[in-house]
């Protein structure tokens, strides 16, 4: 009964997804920043040109935010690890407020930092970079390791990460660590007032079953493994609910069949994307986000959102033009064809304008589609990505 159940609201998502016609914006701009400071991020007068109505408010909306993921939101966790996937060396980060590598996988911002400014918050720092000071945690922490994947042995051939499940145990060990700061109640409502942003699973494909480590694709069919990681995903928004976790935006998976590494190694032409590739996605992102919903109702005074990268991805490729971008195949900074056979490794390598490129390098985007689809997270600007709402709503959100 369950699979008929979830194969009924397979298909009347893809009859919602179908039938949604997304709103015209103009390109979001992404001008070099001067004079910011690394230490905390800078004040509105010198952020990139936002949308009216992006204006950081001036007291935070909420107590902090929390990151759980992979490279598309690690802030810096990868810095202080032995690990090839690492994000300290130029060109990372050149368009980013210091001009200076963070550890984030981007020549800027990463789409957990455009959060925090709507959130009216500073960008959230690393766990691992961290005194352990309560004073420094109490408006987030991002536990976001490069290389991290739901399934813990997912990207190992890099050298170490932090799994999903060792992040629970970090964020875990944070929330006690409030407890015995400041007493229970007190870490209790700050920690059911927060947000937490989660964005991770790509790393089980690309470094997992596409890989066919362990032999997984005789072993699992695509749509089994989906099954597997999704309500493996869905078990951790458990664990975390009953630590009073409340309000939780759950990321989709990226096109990655889109990406530059692929579009090389398959050999493709006319930079069309690898659907295989993609299909093994889109089937993640209805399962998620199936499932998801199923949580929103079994857990009471939780607000859990999922919000589908690929939607809002696609959308930016099949309309690059009105979004401004000029490149949509080659990465920015890389090696080979469409730059996809090497990792950016030096700044000789990138080109000099990244905000005309989806892509940043073999597998990450650029700041101006991080910024882009955090705008659609937090209000739709550009196209629906969230469901049943979007973060706006989550925050203003009452039990």
């Amino acid at each position: 009964m369950a699979t008929i159940n979830l194969l009924l609201s397979f298909l009347c998502i893809l009859t919602t997804t179908a039938l949604s016609q997304p709103t015209s914006a103009p390109p979001y701009s992404q001008e070099p920043i001067d004079g910011a400071t690394p230490i905390s991020p800078p004040p509105p007068s010198i952020s990139p040109t936002p949308p009216p109505d992006s204006i950081p408010p001036k007291t935070p909306l909420v107590p902090a935010l929390f990151v759980i993921g992979d490279s598309s939101v690690d802030s810096g966790t990868n810095n202080f690890l032995g690990t090839l996937a690492r994000a300290d060396r130029l060109p990372y980060g050149r368009d980013f407020d210091t001009h200076e590598p963070t550890g984030r996988f981007c020549n800027g911002r990463i789409p957990v930092d455009y959060i925090a400014l709507r959130l009216g918050l500073p960008f959230v720092p690393s766990f691992l970079g961290q005194t352990g000071r309560v004073e420094d945690m109490l408006h987030g922490l991002n536990f976001a390791s490069a290389a991290a994947g739901i399934i813990f042995t997912s990207g190992s051939e890099l050298g170490q990460h932090v799994s999903l499940s060792q992040q629970i145990q970090q964020f875990t060990d944070t929330y006690e660590q409030f407890v015995l700061s400041m007493g229970q109640q007190a870490a209790i409502n700050l920690i059911s007032n927060s947000v937490l942003y989660i964005s991770i699973g790509i790393n089980d494909y690309i470094h997992y079953y596409l890989r066919n480590e362990s032999n997984v694709q005789n072993l699992y069919f695509p749509w089994s493994f989906n099954r597997f990681l999704a309500s493996t995903v869905t078990q951790e928004i458990k664990n975390l609910y009953s630590i009073n976790v409340r309000k939780v935006v759950v990321m989709g998976l990226p096109p990655i069949g889109c990406a530059p590494h692929y579009l090389c190694e398959y050999k493709v032409k006319d930079g069309q994307c690898v659907e295989e590739i993609n299909n093994m996605v889109l089937e993640f992102n209805f399962i998620m986000r199936y499932m998801i919903e199923e949580l929103s109702e079994e857990l009471p005074y939780s607000h859990i959102i999922f919000c589908d990268v690929f939607q809002g991805s696609m959308d930016m490729l099949k309309n690059s033009e009105r979004y401004g971008f000029k490149v949509t195949t080659d990465a920015c900074c890389g090696l080979g064809d469409y730059k996809g056979f090497l990792m950016c490794l030096s700044p000789d390598m990138a080109c000099s304008n990244a905000s005309d490129h989806i892509w940043w390098d073999q597998f990450h985007p650029t700041d101006t589609v991080n910024a882009i689809l955090a705008d659609n997270v937090w209000n739709g600007l550009h196209t629906k990505m969230c469901y049943p709402m979007n973060l706006e709503d989550v925050v203003a959100s009452t039990y």
